[in-house]
């Protein structure tokens, strides 16, 4: 796949001409807070018609006729629209495409994958037809790169075969708004408290499931868009269908699988959002370059800004031919490994951040200021070297895979 087809070019200028009219206009006010996100998430979905995708797909595969994952939409592969989807808001507003990414990605992405029949139709259709919104829940406020070994929040088992859930979240993507969750625990035994560290479950959870609150909004450096908070779980009573996967969940180890995985994907999402960053950092500081005059010429004439601009369109250039291949990887079913993930999420994170400070570098004084586009993408591109893993943890994810894979063939 060396490039979008002419259909998806056809999508992408649609897309794009949706966020200039309705998106970009309410930039402003989606960053100071004072209009809600979610709104107009869902008016994104009406004007594309995502709620019929979504049930038609519900449909085929509850009837078994699914095909591999990534293909079978109009316009071609389905992983394909929605990195440009992905890529076209986050040209506008990474945070827009934040708080949709972890609604339909994260928590629709996993109930996707590991619920049951039921739980998909209950759970995870209203999600991705954006009727309601989600959130997953892993990191605490004591467990972040740890997550697992440090993790306290508590799933016991009780008399009726179900669950009580104790514990907290944080820093969870729409968790102040979000009417559904899925909240990682560890599962522990109901008469002893005592917990196997093998044993963690991914549950279900109602915004107005008794026992269940939220914080407001956490204020942060970027992604002002997307509301992060908090959750708290004090002994919520959850009946046994409430697990996601069900009965065969409990036959497995436990949910870190489903959870790495979870995290996989999120770190080759990361790819399409961190390209449209870049794309727009190049397109506002080429054309600042040729308009901004000093000493009688273009700033553009400058070899030191040519430097910039140059690093600029190199990143872009990479960035999407790791997406590229990512989408054609998954077309052909063929899985990319950890490690590449890891790479791919450390180096666009890294150079999304490098790339928005140089726009702002090219466009001096009026690159810095607040409402400038590449100040908030300077600001939003931050977090990618944090959310997902920082970028320390990739580090030793890609060394880890080095040194114990089998050498002795070519890769």
């Amino acid at each position: 796949m060396l490039d979008f087809t002419e259909e998806q070019r056809s999508i992408q200028s649609a897309i794009r001409a949706w966020c200039q009219r309705e998106l970009e206009p309410k930039v402003e006010a989606l960053e100071a807070g004072t209009l809600p996100v979610y709104p107009l998430i869902r008016a994104m979905g009406q004007a594309f018609g995502i709620a019929d995708l979504a049930r038609a797909s519900m449909a085929a595969r509850a009837a078994g006729e699914h095909r591999s994952a990534g293909s079978g939409s109009r316009g071609g592969s389905t992983s394909a629209l929605t990195a440009i989807l992905m890529m076209e808001l986050s040209r506008v507003c990474p945070g827009f495409a934040m708080a949709l990414g972890a609604s339909t990605g994260l928590f629709g992405g996993a109930v996707m994958a590991r619920g049951t029949p039921e739980q998909r139709e209950r759970w995870a259709l209203p999600v991705l037809t954006l009727e309601k919104i989600g959130a997953w829940g892993l990191t605490e406020p004591s467990a972040g790169s740890d997550a697992f070994g440090s993790m306290k929040t508590r799933a016991r088992r009780d008399a009726s075969g179900g669950y009580r859930l104790s514990g907290s979240k944080t820093f969870i993507t729409n968790a102040p708004f979000a009417d559904v969750m899925l909240v990682y625990a560890r599962i522990v035994d109901g008469a002893s408290g005592g917990g196997s560290a093998e044993r963690v479950g991914a549950f279900l959870v109602l915004r107005e499931d008794a026992g269940v609150s939220v914080g407001p909004p956490l204020r942060k450096m970027g992604m002002h868009a997307s509301p992060t908070g908090e959750i708290f779980l004090d002994d919520v009573a959850l009946a046994e269908d409430r697990l996601l996967g069900g009965a065969a969940a409990l036959a497995e180890t436990d949910a870190r699988k489903a959870a790495k995985s979870s995290l996989q994907g999120e770190r080759f999402g990361m790819t399409p959002m961190c390209l449209g960053i870049v794309d727009r950092c190049l397109e506002e500081a080429v054309r600042y370059a040729k308009e901004r005059e000093q000493w009688g010429k273009p700033i553009a004439t400058f070899q030191l800004v040519q430097e910039k601009l140059a690093r600029i369109y190199q990143a872009r250039t990479i960035m999407k031919t790791l997406l590229l291949r990512q989408l054609e990887s998954e077309a052909q079913g063929v899985a990319l490994g950890d490690a590449e993930a890891s790479a791919s999420k450390l180096y666009c994170a890294q150079a999304a951040t490098a790339c928005a400070l140089d726009a702002v570098q090219v466009m001096g004084g009026a690159g810095y200021m607040a409402g400038s586009v590449v100040e908030m993408m300077a600001r939003d591109a931050k977090l990618f070297q944090i959310g997902g893993g920082t970028d320390e943890i990739q580090i030793l994810r890609i060394a880890r895979e080095l040194l114990v894979a089998d050498r002795s063939g070519v890769s």
